[in-house]
């Protein structure tokens, strides 16, 4: 069986129908895993479409209790043809955010797959029901053409992504010996548009700050009182506004990442990003500020009653942040910074604290595995994929390359305007085409090397 062959083979896959049939009984499961009914949701999803799935792959198939409460158990699928042969983990998240039901366009049901021109409407369509799909069904299709994958398999399916992963990285830490592999490859995130495949190698990590200047109980009247106490919300506006700009330029030394490396720069050129050219840091091309650079956004703030304001000074105003950084930035020290900095500034009332923290982390450019798969992915393609450092969101990598030691490839079959964590979630159906060529093209060189082009020395 020829690359081109198995090409066709998955491009038939998709135009057949089959894709769209598979990909609606997994969208059907409403696997929130921020809603107490989504963990029964999960468990069916697991038992009764991932389970089989892995099964009919040939592989032995594990359930394993999550070490966190807070999340329900990992499922684990294991292919073993020859253990002199490199091993593959593949990763997935069976776990999707809340449905939204009722609020989506033309009456759509989230959990419903719904067909619309090139578009496939349903909650997990994108993400990331549809991109494990991809890796399932490429899987499916290179053992049913060639008998046989030439590498070992780990498939490992996250039942948490979505609330952060809880118990993952404790989880991998202590099975180290059942998810050792050579390399990771998985589908997550936007490639770099709707036309451009792509490749990533990490993701941000990111740091929520949560700014909280609780000054007195209850408000007190804005006339008879107003110039003598201090307001809050004033405070809280000021004091955000000596940590960034106007035009989002971070203020705090200490919040900013290393210089960008001549690497990732020479990465990034040629890279086109949709921005405001006054926005962000200065002298950084945009491609540069999303994928190599920090940001300190204000997610939330909070004061009194907007829709029903009263003559009152708030006694208390709070808001969060989020620090989003790149691999360098000593994030674990961000809470104290900004405490530090606010005293400096004369803002030592408010409170500072973190939550939802997450690391950052990638795969060096000039891994072997990044400089073996990226001619692969050409010659599938047929055009040049787009190779980024990172993408700007987050994603349990660190897990991969930090707990497990672990190369990672990114492989994403979706793009930013796909509308994940809102309302009209889609999945293109070129893209999902698109995705299935590429990736049984990949699998299909790393069991097949040739002596033009071997795989990396094992470690």
């Amino acid at each position: 069986m020829t690359p081109e062959k198995l090409a066709r083979a998955a491009e038939e896959f998709v135009d057949s129908g089959a894709f769209f049939a598979e990909l609606a009984t997994m969208v059907a499961y409403a696997t929130e895993s921020a809603r107490p009914e989504g963990r029964l949701a999960l468990e069916a999803y697991l038992g009764e479409i991932l389970a089989p799935a892995l099964k009919d792959l040939g592989c032995t198939v594990t359930r394993h209790e999550n070490p966190s409460p807070a999340a329900g158990p990992f499922l684990v699928g294991r292919r073993i043809e020859d253990p002199t042969l490199p091993t593959v983990l593949c990763y997935g998240h069976a776990d999707v955010v809340e449905g939204m039901a009722g609020r989506w366009s033309e009456d759509r049901d989230p959990w419903t797959l719904t067909a619309d021109g090139d578009r496939w409407y349903g909650r997990g369509a994108a993400d990331n029901k549809g991109q494990h799909l991809v890796n399932l069904a490429a899987l499916r299709l290179l053992l049913a053409e060639q008998g046989r994958l030439g590498f070992n398999l780990t498939f490992l399916f996250d039942p948490g992504e979505e609330i952060g992963s809880p118990g993952l990285a404790e989880f991998a830490a202590a099975h180290r010996e059942l998810l050792a592999a050579d390399v990771l490859l998985a589908s997550d995130g936007p490639r770099l548009d709707e036309t451009t495949p792509t490749l990533f190698l990490g993701a941000r990590g990111g740091v929520q700050l949560l700014l909280d200047a609780d000054l007195r109980p209850g408000a007190h009247h804005s006339g008879n009182r107003g110039g003598v106490l201090r307001n809050p919300a004033t405070t809280l506006a000021a004091a955000i506004a000596t940590l960034v700009d106007g035009h989002g330029r971070i203020l705090v030394p200490e919040l900013l990442p290393p210089p960008v490396s001549p690497e990732v720069r020479e990465a990034l050129a040629g890279v086109e990003v949709d921005a405001d050219p006054r926005w962000g840091e200065p002298g950084l091309t945009p491609a540069e500020r999303l994928y190599a650079w920090n940001t300190l956004e204000v997610l939330a703030i909070s004061a009194g009653d907007t829709d029903r304001p009263v003559g009152a000074i708030p006694g208390r105003a709070r808001a969060v942040l989020q620090l989003r950084h790149v691999v360098g930035t000593e994030a674990e020290n961000a809470a104290a910074a900004v405490a530090a900095h606010l005293a400096s500034h004369g803002y030592a009332m408010i409170d500072v604290s973190t939550r939802g923290t997450y690391p950052a982390s990638r795969t060096p450019l000039d891994d072997p595995w990044v400089r073996w798969a990226r001619p692969v992915l050409d010659r599938a393609a047929g055009r040049p994929v787009a190779v980024l450092p990172n993408i700007g969101g987050g994603l349990p990598n660190a897990v991969f390359t930090d707990v497990l030691g672990l190369s990672t490839l990114w492989l994403p079959h979706s793009y930013p305007g796909c509308r994940q964590h809102a309302t009209d979630e889609h999945l293109p159906v070129s893209i999902a085409r698109e995705g299935l060529v590429l990736t049984v093209g990949l699998l299909h060189a790393l069991g097949n090397p040739t002596a033009d082009h071997p795989l990396p020395v094992r470690g």
